[in-house]
């Protein structure tokens, strides 16, 4: 049965949407019109969801990378025949630079295959299967050797550079030799099917121009601290998670992938997070991504809206929609055989009370850093959501990890409800009369004495995850980050110590809690900044390192790690992890940094 680890995929992207392609040259994962719509490929969801493969007739092995700074990736296969590579984009806007990057993606898979020595048998396996797998496409040939498959909302449209593709009912199965020297470019062309015709283009220029595109991006921005490769690559990965037209970062390509093999923690990620706001505002700043930065504010506020009583969703569609109702796919297997496959997510429906403080922070920061003026309704929301936290930061929440049981009083969300009334008497003088810094700070400290009294837990020796609760959690690594306490406070100390015993590992990874059977990437990489900010550079640099060693062979990271065999689990790549990367770099390159 194919299924690759998820480790073993790359990323491709054309900031609209992203595809996932195997190390044995299988495309098992594409949502052509946007990041979280309806996939076109599902293999990694289930054996019989369609995929587009073109790899050696003989077993091969293999080497892979990406072009340097780009999503552009490329694979050799080497065979007993001889040599061949298969380089994969999604294609860019012909002639599209820098911030122009997937403003106008046409929404083709380019694929070039080029013979490097000998004469090597290849063979294309095409077998589409839109709306998720639950449609099986009519197949048509077309003049010049192309195929049209079209089904229910969906045209896509596969040429072969002269090669003569023919249709098996459901499939294209086709058989091709390339010699030293030659290249043939193939792309699939997405269209709705009510929509205008695909676009046309030539593969090999196409995919010079996207790399071109790719390049000139990164040129403009500039990372001056340790660790710029890992850096870098991260960036460009956050870049390739960006949804262009609107801003906005989705927090993984994926849906479903499990936290653990054979469980039901199988979310949908397709989409953007105001909790982690704050963290890929800084993230982006770190990377020299200012344009992003206020990208990324923009949709946010736009999303927010006017603030009412009613909780901001921690959650929103890439375009800012709200209602992100779940539902389960029953008919596929999910990867393997974890069920449910979930489309939506219903975290957009729960109370959490962290989120004015992310995007409070973010607004802070935005002003701080990047200099950047404050319009009349930016300032509106501003109070807004301050005199939310205001009225209810006494509830109980779903806590950052957005547990489905009951309510708690979780420490990471009472923290940043003080770091909004925090940033906010900072603000206060651009925020007009409506602004109330005296109340404000009376009840960030009124917050603060109860954080430090109900969260210690004397048992344990360290902060924990809930109120009353001797639960150890990993978020406790988050109150230094946040400015809260510094790593050298004696309390604060013994909680990283005790966080570092008890849910660390020998590999360098950070639980989540007691119970969790993977290390987090992101929780490994708040490690590193608490022990930097504690005054142990040398131990936080060796840290760092470790968990570098855990991303695949692109440098990319899921969101866990399994701590028996090493495999990464959950959607891929996850942003959180990336960005965690990022700021951790920064955090020892500039301990200092707020």
């Amino acid at each position: 049965m194919h299924r690759p680890a998820i480790s073993e995929y790359g990323f491709l992207s054309d900031c609209r949407s992203g595809a996932l392609v195997s190390r044995d040259g299988s495309v098992d994962w594409w949502c052509p019109d946007r990041f979280d719509a309806p996939s076109v490929f599902t293999r990694l969801l289930d054996p019989a969801g369609g995929h587009w493969r073109i790899a050696p007739l003989a077993a091969s092995r293999v080497e892979r990378a990406y072009r340097p700074d780009t999503l552009v990736l490329r694979t050799v296969h080497h065979t007993p025949e001889g040599s061949v590579a298969v380089t994969d984009a999604l294609a860019a806007e012909v002639g599209a630079r820098g911030h122009e990057l997937g403003m106008n993606s046409p929404a083709v898979l380019i694929r070039v295959v080029e013979g490097l020595s000998g004469r090597v048998r290849m063979h294309l396996d095409f077998a589409p299967r839109p709306e998720y797998g639950l449609l099986t496409p009519y197949l048509h040939e077309q003049p010049g050797g192309g195929v049209l498959a079209a089904a229910g909302p969906v045209t896509l449209t596969l040429r072969g550079g002269g090669q003569a593709l023919r249709t098996d009912r459901d499939r294209v199965r086709h058989t091709f030799e390339v010699a030293a020297g030659q290249q043939i470019g193939f792309d699939l062309a997405y269209a709705p099917v009510y929509g205008g015709p695909p676009a046309r283009l030539d593969p090999v220029v196409t995919l010079n121009e996207t790399a071109q595109a790719w390049e000139a991006y990164r040129e403009s921005h500039h990372y001056p601290g340790h660790y710029p490769d890992p850096v870098r690559a991260s960036a460009t990965v956050l870049t390739g998670l960006t949804y262009a037209r609107s801003g906005a970062v989705a927090a993984a390509p994926t849906t479903s992938l499990p936290e653990q093999i054979g469980g039901d923690r199988n979310y949908d990620y397709r989409y953007a997070w105001l909790r982690d706001f704050s963290m890929t505002m800084r993230a982006f700043w770190v990377a020299a991504c200012p344009h992003e930065a206020s990208r990324l504010f923009a949709w946010a506020a736009r999303s927010i809206g006017r603030v009412g009583d009613q909780p901001v969703p921690v959650l929103f569609g890439l375009e800012g929609e709200r209602d992100l109702s779940e539902h389960d796919c029953a008919h596929l297997r999910g990867y393997a055989d974890s069920r449910p496959v979930r489309i939506g997510n219903d975290a957009w429906r729960q109370r959490q009370l962290d989120v004015p403080g992310e995007v409070i922070s973010a607004v802070w920061r935005l002003h701080h850093y990047l200099g950047e003026t404050l319009d009349a309704e930016l300032l509106e929301m501003v109070v807004g959501l301050a005199e939310q936290v205001v009225a209810t930061w006494r509830l109980p929440d779903r806590g950052m990890w957005e547990t489905r049981d009951v309510e708690r009083h979780y420490l990471s969300s009472k923290v940043l409800c003080w770091a909004a009334l925090r940033r906010a008497v900072q603000l206060a003088p651009q925020l007009g009369d409506r602004a109330d810094p005296r109340r404000w700070a009376g009840i960030r400290d009124e917050i603060r004495e109860t954080v430090l009294r109900e969260g210690w837990d004397d048992r344990i020796g360290a902060y924990t995850g809930a109120f009353g609760s001797a639960e150890l959690d990993a978020s406790a690594l988050f109150l230094p980050v946040v400015g809260f306490l510094p790593a050298t406070d004696p309390r604060m100390r013994s909680t990283i110590e005790v966080v570092e015993r008890e849910l660390g590992t020998e590999d360098g990874l950070v639980r989540r809690w007691n119970t969790d059977p993977a290390g987090f990437v992101l929780c490994s990489f708040w490690l590193v900044e608490c022990l930097v900010m504690a005054g142990e550079p040398d131990r936080a640099r060796a840290l760092f390192e470790t968990v570098l060693g855990h991303a695949n062979d692109l440098g990319l990271f899921a969101e866990q790690i399994d701590l028996d065999s090493g495999a990464q689990l959950g959607n891929m790549p996850q942003a959180l992890s990336h960005i965690g990367l990022i700021n951790a770099a920064w955090r020892l390159t500039d301990p200092t940094t707020d």
